[in-house]
């Protein structure tokens, strides 16, 4: 979970880590790859942890989404997720009808096209003139990226959104269980799950990526609270499904295991009954 940077040292104590996606770097999140092609066509999703929202943003742009909304703690890092809304879209490839084209004489196979649209603005461009403007919303672009997407700073686990009353279709909770569990405990952590399926539309997923336990003593030793935390868990990730049976959530579908080194671990998958 990201949350706000703790006093000893300004260590990042709920997982707020700055440049995170310097760490895990990619083009395609392959824990996104994990999911079915159509899994995220026309569904409201909620982003619990989102940090700087890079998933956030590939899952609107890219996923077919009709709203994602990410959230964060840290408003610092949400500043920054908003800088990469800008980003992405000042990268994407512009849409261009097919009848817009000018006609071109039939070329041989192995001729390659003199218009390359993926390179119309590169990423030099925005790092030395700054971001494209995004256009003002019209009602065929609200369900389009950059439109589709918002992100709100909110400790998500203890208060919430007002976007929640209307529910999710899914909601991605990616390497922040371990965070909330040494922050907050067995309890807060249960209000977390229990908020997770409160705001779930019925058949709405649960996607889960969790860390392993022996990842926790490494964690814990960045703030004293942490440890004494730690110290009284009961529960341990591979009784989250249990856990989440109990909260309404049919049996664990593991997708997968993705990543390298510290970051390979599991994708999981709880549908609400």
């Amino acid at each position: 979970m990201s949350t706000k940077l703790g006093a000893n040292g300004g260590q990042p104590v709920h997982g707020n880590y700055r440049g995170y996606y310097t760490k895990r770097p990619f083009v395609k999140d392959p824990r996104l790859a994990l999911l079915p092609s159509q899994f995220f066509s026309d569904a409201v999703v909620l982003d619990v942890g989102c940090n700087e929202g890079w998933v956030t943003c590939e899952i609107a742009q890219q996923w077919g989404a009709k709203k994602v909304i990410g959230v964060d703690i840290d408003p610092e890092l949400i500043r920054a997720a908003w800088r990469r809304r800008l980003t992405v879209w000042s990268l994407q490839t512009p849409e261009v009808p097919p009848h817009s084209y000018p006609p071109q004489k039939k070329r041989k196979r192995d001729d390659t096209p003199s218009v390359h649209l993926h390179s119309y603005f590169p990423q030099s461009m925005e790092h030395m003139f700054g971001p494209l403007p995004i256009p003002g919303r019209t009602f065929d672009s609200q369900e389009k990226f950059p439109h589709n997407i918002s992100f709100h700073t909110a400790d998500w686990v203890e208060h919430g959104l007002p976007e929640d009353r209307s529910g999710y279709d899914i909601v991605i909770a990616l390497s922040i269980s371990k965070w909330i569990h040494l922050n907050v405990g067995d309890d807060g952590l249960v209000r977390f799950f229990r908020r997770v399926s409160d705001v779930l539309r019925r058949g709405g997923k649960f996607i889960l990526e969790p860390q392993p336990w022996e990842t926790y003593a490494k964690a814990k030793r960045m703030d004293i609270r942490l440890k004494e935390t730690a110290n009284l868990l009961k529960i341990r990730p591979e009784g989250f499904p249990e856990l989440l049976a109990e909260l309404g959530f049919s049996k664990c579908e593991r997708l997968g295991v993705t990543g390298e080194g510290g970051f390979r671990r599991p994708v999981d998958m709880y549908i609400k009954d």
